[in-house]
């Protein structure tokens, strides 16, 4: 019996999906330098997006622990105490790791 596991080395369509108390706001490619915006329960919270890169500029949280954390080119940035979630992903995103079982 074996198990094969296929993932892309490299997404095709990079993107940021941004996410405000669970609910997705946006969904933003890589490839395109930006600033955006994104109202929480505390207030205003700034995300920029440059070089295929993300980052929190500015946020309401008292710590600011979400600026802090800089920029990521994949994974998650998060701020809980504005209860915004960030992540990095490809836009084909698929909803099984398994490709293929032989026997």
């Amino acid at each position: 019996m074996g198990i094969f596991f296929m993932r892309e080395a490299l997404p095709k369509n990079p993107s940021a999906q941004i996410e405000v108390d669970g609910r997705p706001v946006y969904i933003l490619p890589l490839d395109k330098d930006r600033i955006v915006s994104v109202e929480g329960p505390r207030g205003r919270t700034f995300i920029e997006i440059k070089d295929n890169r993300v980052r929190i500029t500015e946020s309401p949280c008292p710590n600011k622990l979400c600026v802090e954390q800089g920029w990521i080119e994949k994974g998650v940035l998060v701020c809980l105490p504005n209860k915004i979630v960030i992540t990095i992903g490809d836009r084909k995103e698929k909803k099984t790791a398994v490709d293929a079982i032989t026997g």
